[in-house]
């Protein structure tokens, strides 16, 4: 396995340490109950907290965002985790404060707390994280950061986000990437860097920014051949190849993207440069009508482009079948209503049919694997979704950025195991 530029969890012994450890357990949650209804992003931690096994461990984490249905207590999940890891886990219905400072005081190893949702704090997204003196005098830093021998860090679906519970500890002790971080980060760089070609990526769903922009970073940096792109971020390429996609269409990424200009500019930056590798659906499926209409042909305007058609999941598939590599993040439609599930189910079969290296990233990508039973085909399924896009862009990760000034911060107090 490749060296990587901070600590991991085979640096230390934390038999008998105070560790921190923030991981990312944002879950899909019933609006109506309340309940956790996906309880995935849990176990995938069961393997750095068995780790831990010795330690006094203090487990954050968030759910939601303020004024969203999902923006709720961590108390569910602290018992799913116990269920999942069958462990006594205490939940503490804050993140700071005396009830916080009493129970830590009181673990003994093998004891496990989980404070509250960081979010619930203003201080975990309201600091600029340019002004880092401001972050470190935080109340969430101030109070933490007297208890912890070690602060891991495993919440790699957060890792571009310069928030106060995961960044705010760099100069406090050893920062280190906890397992589920260390094998995602090799698990993409496989991809990323791998020789063995073709090696094309798949595009989809309806975050355009994300996918324009690694597109550009793709193409300029060569790291893949070809490009298939399907749902709103390929409206978004084919209108900016010239052709009219409909006012429905167009409204919809207008009205949910403030930014559309900049992304229409990139586009047409992306088409004029790279028009071999890139490659676009050539019919659709129109919902509410679901009538197949070709690219060339006028999409009504009170019509959205629900599906790609069979003439495209041909064409695709023979990109897929030949690649050796493949990234695939976003579906090709409206995979949650059947007449429009085809594309996105097809495509996804031949990309499990395929016997190269194949990268997952997307809650939306994983609900369909789930949905068409796929998922036990693939190499890897990232936890990531943004974190995955901006880590494949080459943008400059602020969590990634720490744990590599907190390693020649603190390399001189590193021990091995």
């Amino acid at each position: 396995m490749e060296n990587l530029p901070f600590f991991t969890m085979d640096d230390f012994d934390f038999n008998n340490s105070y560790v921190y450890l923030r991981i990312d357990i944002n879950s899909p949650i019933n609006p109506i109950t309340g309940e956790i209804m996906d309880n995935s992003r849990l176990k995938s931690y069961a393997k750095t907290i068995e780790e831990l096994s010795r330690s006094k461990l203090v487990i954050t984490a968030h759910q939601g965002r303020p004024g969203e249905n999902d923006f709720i207590s961590l108390n569910n999940h602290a018992r799913f985790l116990s269920n999942i890891l069958n462990r006594d886990i205490e939940f503490i219905d804050s993140l700071f404060g005396h009830d916080v400072r009493d129970s830590i005081d009181k673990m003994k190893p093998g004891d496990i707390i989980m404070l509250e949702n960081t979010r619930f704090y203003s201080e975990e997204i309201s600091i600029n994280p340019d002004k880092f003196d401001i972050m470190e005098n935080t109340n969430i830093i101030r109070n933490l950061s007297r208890f912890f021998n070690y602060y891991i860090i495993d919440a790699f679906g957060t890792i571009h986000r310069p928030q106060t519970s995961l960044i705010g500890f760099k100069n406090s002790g050893p920062m280190i990437a906890g397992r589920l971080m260390e094998y995602e980060i090799k698990m993409i760089n496989q991809f990323k860097y791998s020789d063995l070609r073709p090696k094309i990526a798949i595009l989809g769903g309806s975050k355009i920014s994300d996918a324009i922009k690694v597109s550009k970073s793709f193409f300029d940096n060569n790291i893949v051949d070809y490009i298939i792109y399907g749902g709103v971020v390929a409206n978004i390429l084919v209108w900016a190849k010239g052709y009219n996609i409909g006012k429905k269409n167009r409204d919809f990424i207008i009205n949910n993207n403030k930014n559309y200009k900049n992304i229409m500019e990139i586009s047409r930056y992306i088409l004029e440069k790279y028009s071999n590798k890139i490659i676009l659906p050539e019919d659709f499926i129109l919902n509410p009508s679901g009538r197949h209409i070709n690219i060339n042909e006028n999409i009504p305007d009170d019509e959205l482009l629900a599906d790609i058609g069979m003439d495209s999941i041909l064409k695709f598939e023979e990109y897929i079948k030949d690649a050796k590599n493949i990234f695939i993040n976003g579906p090709m439609g409206m995979y949650e209503i059947s007449p429009y599930s085809l594309g996105t189910r097809e495509i996804l079969n031949s990309v499990a049919m395929n016997g190269g290296m194949k990268l997952i990233g997307g809650g939306h990508t994983l609900n369909a694997l789930n949905k068409f039973e796929l998922s036990k085909y693939m190499n890897y399924i990232s936890t990531g979704g943004g974190a995955l896009i901006n880590y494949l862009s080459g943008d400059s990760i602020p969590v990634i950025d720490a744990l590599i000034e907190n390693k020649k911060i603190f390399e001189g107090v590193k021990h091995g195991r």
